[in-house]
């Protein structure tokens, strides 16, 4: 499923570049809209990989890069830029979907993720379309410094979340997360078994990636659908 022609959405003073993956169906049943992580844009393979299979899946699924990605800048903006961004890619993606007050979830890559959580946790108007959260791979720490947690916000979180995190992600366990969860009644978890934050297992696993990965997608398509009831 290849993207429709790049729109060019503002952010501030600056333009970036949305793309969007059409649904396999129609009418579209749900709207995806996916951050990147901080190392690598909307076209790296993990991102164009996902909105693919998602939208194969039957989503509307819409990425976008941030302003410092669109530049080629090597330092991610401001978190309030970065917000800023997604609330921007939201609201075009709602358009490119022609279908305002249709279930939106939005979610991302490591810091495309948790910037989406930032999102829902201060926006008083998403939570009234915004049916869910998806997070591959969320930051709970920079790897190595595990009581920098970045969780203070997630209680003020509205929608559902879905976390999908590797057994060995460098930037938070499921181990590590299952105490952040408990005390989140929305939020749920889906392990990945021997994978990195990129979802990357080791050989021997018993599993090609192109499995692993088709697993995580079954999975997101069977949260998502089940919230957008």
């Amino acid at each position: 499923m290849s993207p429709s022609t790049p729109h060019l959405i503002t952010v501030g003073r600056e333009q970036v570049t949305l793309l969007w993956y059409p649904s396999a169906l129609s009418p579209r049943p749900i709207t995806i809209v996916l951050g990147h992580g901080a190392g690598a844009g909307q076209t790296s393979p993990f991102i164009v990989h996902f909105a693919q299979a998602l939208a194969a899946r039957g989503a509307g699924v819409a990425t976008f890069n941030f302003p410092y990605m669109e530049q080629r800048r090597r330092v991610p903006d401001p978190a309030p830029v970065l917000e800023a961004s997604f609330r921007a890619a939201i609201e075009a993606a709602e358009g490119l979907a022609g279908s305002p007050g249709r279930p939106v979830v939005i979610g991302g890559k490591s810091m495309g993720g948790r910037i989406a959580t930032h999102v829902a946790a201060g926006d008083d108007e998403l939570p009234a379309r915004l049916r869910g959260v998806v997070l591959l791979g969320y930051p709970l720490h920079p790897p190595g410094r595990p009581r920098q947690l970045r969780t203070a916000h997630l209680g003020r979180v509205r929608a559902p979340m879905l976390f999908v995190q590797g057994s060995r992600d460098a930037f938070g366990t499921p181990d590590e997360l299952r105490p952040v969860l408990a005390l989140l009644p929305q939020a749920a978890l889906f392990i990945v078994d021997g994978a990195d934050h990129s979802f990357t297992t080791r050989r021997g696993s018993g599993l090609t990636q192109a499995e692993v990965y088709a697993r995580v997608e079954a999975e997101i398509m069977r949260w998502i659908t089940e919230q957008a009831e």
